[in-house]
């Protein structure tokens, strides 16, 4: 059998990505990322759109040198189609399709949250990778969405719970924010953290049904121990920077963790995986291994280069759809928001 090669692109926000996988084995991943929207406290829409149509030919480009590969070997182009941001999403969409039209050559659309499960697979060709089996819990947590997936198999994940507001990551950031921490607050607060007593404040923490999230309640309950400590203090927050860090990361984990070891109990699952910008954290990753050791439970946490938006993601779930011949029409259009089944 002849070997197959799929084009990976990225574009859901800011990132904007290319990736070359072969038989499964990842060749390139370039990713540029968008420095401007750190200005702003968050990723401005219509700059990020303006952006990937600067990156995406240079991107492509250098994937395609990097792996060694050329466009007329490619077997099919697999893009974002959604969730994301529109204008960003169709910068992708529209470059994929046009490229792959004019190759003659097969289009694939993504789910991007079935993609951040999909990390997991990506191989990098070392002989000691380890792939979780199905069926298996995933942790998804990210600036925009924190989610328990059931993964059944590669095309068939079920979302069993999620965020009824904020996200984890985006709860991160706006807990930062108001501690005057840099965009994106996250790796600031996780950075911060390692220096502080995660049980020096205590903070709310929701009850949700199900295997549901909330993180509103908790990022209001910080802001209102900042504004009374600030009015008793007004150096307050810079005097406790790294045990305000510590405590707000503390909380969130064990909200997260709390939910998916119920799910795991439930579903008698004990392959767990997590992905998504937010398991970069080194504090959540921490809570993996105690899991493991405490409930006898098989982790599998991505490396850091697969935990933020990347379009090697993108092209293994492409291969794995490649293989099950799931092709997608040029009418297809992008969309925004999410999907409890993909």
């Amino acid at each position: 059998m002849s070997s197959i090669t799929i084009l990976g692109i990225e574009s859901s926000c800011d990132d904007t990505s290319a990736s070359v996988i072969r038989d499964g084995i990842m060749l390139s991943n370039i990713t540029a990322g968008q420095s401007v929207h750190a200005n702003y406290g968050g990723v401005v829409p219509e700059l990020a759109s303006r952006a990937h149509q600067q990156n995406i030919i240079p991107v492509v480009h250098e994937a395609l040198r990097t792996a060694g590969v050329s466009k007329t070997d490619l077997n099919a182009i697999a893009f974002t189609r959604g969730p994301g941001l529109l204008g960003s999403l169709l910068v992708g969409t529209s470059f994929a399709k046009g490229f792959a039209q004019a190759l003659d050559i097969p289009l694939i659309d993504v789910n991007h949250l079935q993609a951040h499960v999909m990390a997991h697979f990506i191989s990098e060709g070392k002989p000691d990778e380890q792939k979780p089996e199905f069926p298996f819990l995933c942790l998804l947590v990210s600036g925009g969405n924190s989610q328990i997936i059931l993964v059944r198999s590669f095309n068939d994940m079920e979302v069993i719970g999620q965020t009824i507001d904020d996200a984890a990551g985006e709860a991160f950031d706006k807990c930062a924010k108001i501690m005057g921490l840099p965009y994106p607050g996250g790796p600031h607060i996780d950075r911060l953290a390692k220096d502080g007593n995660p049980k020096a404040f205590t903070f709310n923490k929701p009850h949700i049904p199900d295997y549901n999230y909330s993180f509103s309640g908790l990022k209001t309950s910080f802001l209102y121990l900042l504004r009374d400590k600030e009015k008793e203090n007004a150096g307050f927050i810079a005097e406790n920077i790294n045990d305000l860090s510590a405590s707000l990361q503390f909380t969130v984990v064990e909200i997260l963790m709390n939910k998916l070891r119920k799910a795991a109990k439930e579903f008698n699952i004990k392959h767990v995986a997590v992905s998504g910008g937010v398991s970069a954290n080194s504090a959540l990753r921490q809570a993996f291994f105690e899991h493991a050791r405490k409930y006898g439970w098989k982790v599998f946490i991505p490396p850091l280069a697969f935990t933020t938006d990347n379009a090697a993601m993108i092209a293994i779930t492409g291969y794995f759809k490649y293989m099950n011949n799931d092709f997608c029409s040029l009418d297809k259009v992008p969309f925004a928001r999410v999907s409890n089944k993909f």
